[in-house]
């Protein structure tokens, strides 16, 4: 078969000056079985939920009694209200639509099977009666009559509670649904105190109303911040560096000078008693609030200063890296794309594991509740275990998916790299690498997201555990439970980083999962300190233009607030501003994080079988090779520098 067919050995291509071998093998086979097995489970669950009518009953709904609304029902035993037919009863009326359950997110009501839900307001069990006999719709419990409504004696628990607020049927759902939002006034009541209370609350949120516009126009420059970030890395590759850091540091001193004028402005006019009782009230809390913005802002800057200071010198590696990187984006410009990719795919699995979920939830065999008297669908013996397999195959599937971008960006920049004429290179080189992971290497990905899997699960479980128990636990359990999360946490990323480096490797030889992992770790410490610098120098590079946009977005922010600040406090509104800019900022430079460190790993592997003579010339680009030349040069000349200084201290203690 293709998928099997033989290749070299892992190193004889590197060291005898091939590129990249195009023959490759399928690696992690058994665990590519294993996870196939297992996306079979998770369709089992879907095609269980939906074969025991967990799915129509969602869809339709189903009443107190176990009917399906829509349909011909069969006898439930022990249940005298079963097995009726509803075919004509389509929609699901609820007698007291606002009796809530929130600790179980149910309605605590009699549902029934109606045929038009009311579309007037009914006060009197008289217009039930009369509804009910004209449309044919019962909205009292199917063993009262219509023509006994009025003086049945359970008309007040089998019949709805007046009055009876004209209804919508939803559009998928088919339940009877109050027109009239004051039907629900008692489950916001809790809220609404709160918020009227909470004067501060209140002045916050309406600041968030009254800077719509402004959030809208902010968020917006958030965006186009980062395609410009993208379009100088790409084309600006020698001065990006210096003018990052650069802007980095004007905008942070003059975003720190900007807040504490601002600060000082707003305590003088505060001090001063200019303005109105609310304005007054807006101003105090618009200085508390720059004042923690302005001594935030000030330590973060020093800090930021202190570390420019200290990593000047290495400022050439990353001018080289980003030389590099952004050739790499010329060729593969599609790059930018794999994250949408991604975000589309997870979205789409997760509306899949919802829709699921929710099947679940109303599959089962029909049980009578002794207590109520009314039958729920439970899942009994081995079945009820579907939800944690359901719930295993989330996170597993999830990583899997992000695993398997970073296995496309790791064949798609490995084939550029380890290419030496970048014009025999495909049309295509993203759509290749995509057929490449899916043809030789999805059980890598399947094994290396198991392992992420495996840590992530206890520290989820931990970290539940933890939030039910807060206020109950002694404090030495919290502090253990607390370490058990954080230690978890770490090794969560430390595999992370190891999982990445092992699909390049997998990338760069087409080995199994356990030797690319063993390859990449060994050649990540041989090479440890000039990766390391390199690595750190170039996510701190790209931690900094993601600082910029979102300290302009925060500056243009503060300026566009400052016109509102009679009536609009700051706290949220920048606060949501600021957020959104990240996430904009990582979304998009996240990309060249990845492209960053497959790069460092084919150096390495470059380094490693290559010394730069005839025949083992080096694949890496001009500028990594004068930096590698460089540092050869510095290193000699240094070693001859201490030769010379330890000479005279010899003679020296001879001649004494």
């Amino acid at each position: 078969m293709g998928c099997c067919s033989s290749s070299e050995s892992k190193s004889d291509w590197l060291v005898n000056g091939k590129e990249l071998p195009k023959d490759r093998r399928c690696t992690d086979i058994p665990w590519l079985i294993i996870f196939m097995l297992f996306c079979l489970g998770m369709v089992f669950i879907c095609g269980f939920a939906v074969a025991t009518g967990g799915a129509s009953r969602l869809l339709t709904g189903y009443d107190s009694y176990g009917n399906s609304c829509g349909r011909n029902n069969s006898k439930i035993e022990g249940v005298p209200l079963s097995g009726r037919d509803m075919s004509q009863n389509k929609y699901v009326f609820f007698l007291d639509p606002c009796n809530l359950d929130l600790l179980n997110r149910k309605i605590k009501s009699i549902a029934l099977c109606v045929s038009k839900c009311p579309d007037m307001e009914l006060k009197t069990y008289g217009a039930v009666k009369a509804f009910a006999l004209q449309n044919g719709s019962d909205l009292c419990s199917y063993e009262i009559t219509p023509t006994r409504y009025e003086s049945h004696g359970d008309r007040f628990t089998k019949c709805p509670k007046l009055p009876v607020q004209p209804s919508k049927p939803l559009p998928v759902f088919r339940r009877c649904v109050p027109m009239e939002i004051g039907c629900y006034a008692e489950f916001f009541q809790g809220f609404i105190t709160f918020v009227s209370d909470n004067t501060v609350l209140r002045r916050v949120l309406a600041g968030v109303v009254t800077s719509k516009e402004v959030i809208i126009g902010l968020c917006l420059l958030a965006l186009v911040l980062s395609l410009i970030m993208m379009a100088v890395i790409r084309y600006i590759t020698k001065l990006l560096v210096y003018i990052l850091t650069c802007l980095v540091i004007v905008g942070s001193t003059g975003g720190v000078a900007v807040l504490w004028w601002l600060y000082a402005d707003h305590k003088k006019a505060l001090d001063n008693n200019s303005t109105s009782a609310i304005g007054k009230e807006v101003t105090s809390d618009n200085v508390k609030a720059l004042l923690v913005y302005a001594i935030i802002a000030t330590v973060f800057t020093v800090i930021l200063l202190l570390v420019i200071f200290f990593m000047r010198k290495r400022v050439a590696l990353t001018i080289s890296l980003f030389h590099v990187a952004g050739k790499v984006f010329i060729h593969l410009p599609m790059l930018v794309l794999q994250p949408f990719l991604t975000f589309l795919s997870l979205m789409l699995f997760w509306v899949y594991w919802i829709s699921v979920l929710l099947f679940l939830g109303t599959s089962g065999t029909p049980v009578k509740n002794n207590s109520t008297g009314f039958v729920e669908y439970r899942m009994e013996g081995p079945l009820q275990y579907t939800v944690w397999y359901h719930v295993v195959g989330l996170i597993w599937i999830s990583e899997f998916i992000l695993a398997f971008q970073q296995m496309t960006t790791a064949l798609a920049v490995a084939s550029y790299y380890f290419t030496r004429d970048k014009s025999t290179m495909t049309s295509t080189p993203i759509l290749s690498a995509m057929l490449q992971t899916i043809r030789y290497h999805l059980g890598t990905i399947a094994k290396g997201s198991f392992i992420i899997t495996l840590v992530k699960i206890p520290r989820l479980i931990l970290t539940y555990i933890s939030s039910q128990l807060k206020g109950k636990e002694n404090a030495c359990a919290r502090c253990m439970l607390k370490a058990c999360i954080c230690c978890l946490w770490c090794l969560e990323k430390c595999l992370a980083y190891l999982n990445q480096n092992a699909y390049t490797a997998t990338a760069i030889k087409s080995t199994n999962f356990c030797t690319s992992a063993s390859e990449a770790f060994i050649l990540l410490v041989e090479n440890a300190l000039r990766v390391a610098t390199i690595n750190t120098v170039g996510d701190f590079v790209l931690f900094m233009g993601k600082i910029l946009i979102v300290a302009t977005t925060a500056f243009s922010g503060i300026l566009a607030l400052n016109y509102q600040r009679e009536y609009t406090v700051w706290v949220l509104p920048l606060l949501i501003v600021c957020v959104f800019a990240f996430l904009v900022a990582h979304c998009f430079l996240s990309v060249y994080e990845n492209v960053v460190d497959v790069l460092f790993l084919c150096f390495a592997v470059d380094c490693k079988y290559r010394d730069g003579s005839p025949g083992k010339e080096y694949f890496m680009d001009k500028s990594l090779m004068e930096f590698v030349e460089n540092n050869r040069k510095g290193g000699l000349n240094k070693e001859r520098g201490d030769e010379k200084e330890m000479k005279p201290m010899t003679r020296g203690g001879t001649l004494a």
